[in-house]
């Protein structure tokens, strides 16, 4: 209520601002009339009688052009939310001034249009280029691959590691393509969560053994409501982060009463002032200061890819002590089509 009173108030004062010299020249030509009667010493009666038809008119045409300003305020009002598709809807001019106002909005959207566009072109061709280099260089790469098989095993080992990196960083650049174009190709059906997890854990058997890392996951016997290829990359991307970061010791991978998937490990943990900004793109914290192969973009892209499936992701960790990471999986929000 008191919002109204507040904009009635408002409406007023610029109505009054707007018809300022209106008003000035009717007290001027009021004044005038009166030193004119006081001079020739007319009878009153006729100065209050004219004053009185005088401002019945004025209030009936002023009441009327107050209405028409209060409905084109409105009306402007109401176009705020559709104008910025098209100044189609914009009303007449009533004024010579009003049509230069207008031209000038013309001109000003008809560029705001023009950068938005060529800005659109130069995100779709970088899109483009990005994700035609990455699909490239999987080729190179699989060469390097097939190279490497006849190497010593030992060279092999360690060769193959930092290969896999490089197709992680492939992978992850993909990811973010897709994820920040205006589709990113969602299929959300019920899936056997065990077998997503399976794929993951199948690709990272090479880094377990390499560094010598155990993995305890017993198998999962549930079904959830997400799309396969996504929910995939973010388990890989946590697992990547897990073995980065454990030395020694254990992975494990199990899933609470709530639907919450859980990949613990007992690595090296994160620090406590880093926890509240590990999903902050390009933030990597101390463990990535001391890590320099750490982009800070791995977190970013679950937390923004599990948002867009309805899920969730919590971390809670202790220095020294690892790191247990929840995924959210109940899927109230979403249904099958």
């Amino acid at each position: 209520m008191n919002k109204e009173k507040r904009e009635t108030g408002v409406l007023l004062a610029g109505y009054f601002r707007r018809h300022r010299v209106d008003f000035c020249a009717i007290l001027l030509f009021a004044l005038i009339f009166a030193v004119v009667f006081s001079l020739y010493q007319l009878p009153v009666e006729a100065v209050l009688y004219g004053a009185v038809l005088c401002l019945a008119a004025g209030i009936l045409i002023f009441g009327i052009d107050y209405l028409n300003y209060w409905k084109r305020h409105r009306f402007l009002k109401e176009l705020r939310c559709r104008i910025t598709l098209g100044l189609s809807d914009l009303p007449d001019a009533q004024e010579l001034l009003e049509a230069d106002y207008q031209e000038l909005l013309r001109i000003d959207h008809e560029d705001k249009s023009r950068l938005i566009s060529e800005a659109d072109k130069t995100k779709s061709d970088m899109l483009e280029y990005y994700t035609m280099w990455a699909h490239q260089i999987k080729t190179p790469i699989a060469a390097m691959r097939l190279l490497l098989s006849e190497e010593e095993e030992t060279v092999f080992r360690e060769l193959s590691g930092e290969l896999f990196s490089i197709e992680q960083y492939v992978e992850m650049v993909l990811s973010y393509l897709r994820l920040s174009s205006e589709s990113s190709d969602l299929v959300i059906k019920r899936q056997p969560l065990d077998g997503i997890v399976r794929q993951a854990v199948r690709k990272f058997a090479g880094q377990f053994v390499r560094k010598k890392v155990a993995l305890q996951y017993a198998g999962v016997e549930t079904e959830v409501l997400t799309d396969e290829k996504w929910l995939l990359f973010v388990i890989e991307q946590i697992l990547s982060n897990a073995l980065k970061y454990t030395p020694k010791g254990t992975i494990s991978i199990y899933l609470e009463p709530d639907q919450t998937l859980v990949i613990e490990d007992t690595g090296i943990g994160i620090a406590a002032e880093d926890l509240p900004r590990i999903f902050e793109k390009g933030f990597t914290g101390y463990n990535g200061r001391i890590n320099k192969k750490s982009t800070g973009i791995g977190l970013y892209l679950c937390q923004r890819i599990l948002k867009k499936l309805s899920h969730t992701i919590a971390i809670e960790s202790e220095p020294g002590r690892g790191t247990k990471v929840k995924i959210g999986l109940a899927s109230a929000l979403l249904e099958v089509e």
